[in-house]
């Protein structure tokens, strides 16, 4: 089946992947944009596995202060270059994290980083972990993907080892 370069932008904007990674999954899933898409996330999660071990030494602080100036939240995440330190996905998304901290108040990265005592005096663990532990936590602009998820889809995307160094949030009488 032959694939049209309207095809590929389409799926290019849906996933926001590389064109000739865009066109083998459409090639592989006979133009089917679901398969497709379901073949780019597979192929996202292999390519972040393969970048986990690779330095991260580049990177953006991002500050939100929300209206009111009663609460803000500043946030450190890592790429390996500045190219896609300065680009616009990796800003974006680097942005919308500060925005998700200010609004749903993490205490904590990820779960290894929870006291033993607080996951003992939790009613529901697993739900107590999605409640503090950041990488846990769904999407602000997305609920059906965790922020784990989306870096594992921006690193797909960029090619790049992505994560979150550490983060702050400020709230007035806190």
């Amino acid at each position: 089946m032959a694939i049209s370069a309207e095809d590929i932008k389409k799926l290019r904007e849906m996933t926001s992947c590389g064109v000739i990674e865009c066109k083998k999954a459409l090639e592989s899933s006979n133009g089917d944009f679901e398969k497709a898409k379901k073949i780019l996330q597979e192929r996202g999660l292999e390519l972040a596995a393969k970048k986990v071990g690779r330095v991260a030494k580049e990177g953006r602080i991002e500050t939100y202060i929300h209206p009111g100036n009663k609460l803000a939240v500043i946030v450190e995440v890592s790429c390996e270059t500045d190219f896609v330190a300065k680009g616009v996905e990796f800003a974006a998304f680097v942005k919308n994290l500060a925005m998700h901290i200010a609004a749903f108040g993490p205490k904590y990265l990820s779960r290894e980083d929870v006291p033993e005592a607080d996951v003992k005096a939790a009613a529901n663990a697993e739900q107590y972990f999605k409640e503090v532990c950041l990488l846990e936590q769904p999407f602000v602009k997305d609920p059906s993907k965790t922020i784990k998820d989306c870096i594992t889809g921006l690193i797909g995307s960029i090619g790049e080892n992505i994560y979150i160094n550490r983060f702050v949030r400020y709230k007035v009488g806190e």
